[in-house]
C-alpha cells in the first residue's frame, strides 16, 4: 500500500471472524510503514472503558504522528457480537455520549477528574499527549447519530448508504455542528463501499436488503470497478469527500486487489 501511494488502512471491528483486531492490526501496520496513515473504520464506543482506550490511542499517536485514525460506532452492524460491548440495556447512546466526552478530555488535559454514570475517574493522567489534536470520525446513520456527530465529531465515515441519503446526512450534521457552535472540515465526509471483482456475493446481498430494506443494492455495493467510479462520482456531488475501498469477498490475492485499486481509482484523487 505504500509503495503504491495510498493514503490510508481502514481496520473493520468484526470480533467473531478471522479479521485482526482493529487496534493490534494498526499497531502491525504502523509499525511496518513509514507514512501510511491507519484508521478503524469503525470501532465500537459503548462498553470500552475510556482510560485504556485513550492509553491505547495516545500511545499509537505518539509512536506514528498524524497517522492515525480512529473511527467510533454505536454497536456493531452484526446482531451476534452486540453482547461483546456490553451496557446497560437502554442506555447505548447515552454511554457513547459520555465515553466520547472522557476520551476527548483525557487525550487533550493533563489532569482529568470525572464522575458519571458509566466512569468516575479521580486525578486521571494519561501521555503522552498527541502533539497534534487527534481527529476522532464518527459513524451512523440515523437522525440521533447526525446530531452526535455534528456535536462530538471531525468526520463521518458512512456506510450502505446511497449518494441522495449521504447528501441528507451532511445537511444534517452541518446543522447539528451550527447548532453547537461547530463546525466539521468540509473534506471531512467519508463512505465505505464494497467492490465485487467476481460477481456480488449472496451473503452481502443479504446483509444490504436487510439494513436497508427499501433501497436497492446496487445504489449500495459495486459490481466491478466501472460502477464503483461511477458511484464515486455520484457520491462527490452528494458532497462526500473521502472513499473508504473493500473487496465485496475473499480475494485470491489482496496484492492483485491493490494494483488493480491503484490503477483504476487513485488517478481520481485530489
Amino acid at each position: 500500500m505504500e509503495r503504491l501511494d495510498i493514503d490510508s488502512l481502514w481496520l473493520s471491528e468484526v470480533v467473531l471472524s478471522p479479521q485482526v483486531d482493529p487496534f493490534i492490526g494498526m499497531a502491525h501496520a504502523l509499525s511496518r510503514t513509514a507514512h501510511l496513515k491507519v484508521g478503524t473504520g469503525v470501532a465500537v464506543l459503548p462498553g470500552r472503558q475510556p482510560v485504556r482506550l485513550a492509553k491505547q490511542l495516545a500511545s499509537l499517536a505518539a509512536l506514528a504522528p498524524g497517522r492515525v485514525l480512529p473511527a467510533f460506532g454505536l454497536q456493531s452492524a452484526r446482531r451476534w457480537e452486540r453482547p461483546l460491548f456490553e451496557v446497560p440495556a437502554g442506555r447505548r447512546a447515552a454511554a457513547f455520549d459520555e465515553t466520547m466526552h472522557v476520551l476527548r478530555m483525557l487525550l487533550e488535559q493533563d489532569e482529568v477528574s470525572y464522575h458519571g454514570e458509566f466512569c468516575g475517574i479521580d486525578a486521571v493522567s494519561i501521555g503522552p499527549k498527541p502533539a497534534k489534536r487527534l481527529d476522532i470520525w464518527l459513524g451512523g446513520s440515523a437522525p440521533s447519530a447526525m446530531r452526535r456527530i455534528g456535536r462530538f465529531a471531525d468526520g463521518w465515515l458512512a456506510s450502505f448508504l446511497t449518494p441522495e441519503q449521504t447528501r441528507r446526512g451532511r445537511a444534517a450534521i452541518e446543522a447539528a455542528a451550527a447548532e453547537a457552535g461547530r463546525e466539521i472540515e468540509p473534506d471531512h465526509y467519508g463512505i465505505g463501499l464494497a467492490v465485487a471483482t467476481d460477481g456480488v456475493p449472496p451473503e452481502l446481498l443479504a446483509m444490504a436488503r436487510e439494513r436497508r430494506p427499501d433501497t436497492d443494492p446496487s445504489e449500495l455495493i459495486a459490481d466491478g470497478w466501472h460502477h464503483v467510479k461511477e458511484l464515486i462520482g455520484r457520491y462527490i456531488d452528494a458532497g462526500i469527500t473521502k472513499f473508504v475501498i473493500r473487496p465485496a469477498s475473499n480475494v485470491p490475492s489482496y496484492r492483485a486487489f491493490l494494483d488493480d485499486f491503484a490503477a483504476e481509482l487513485l488517478p481520481l484523487q485530489t
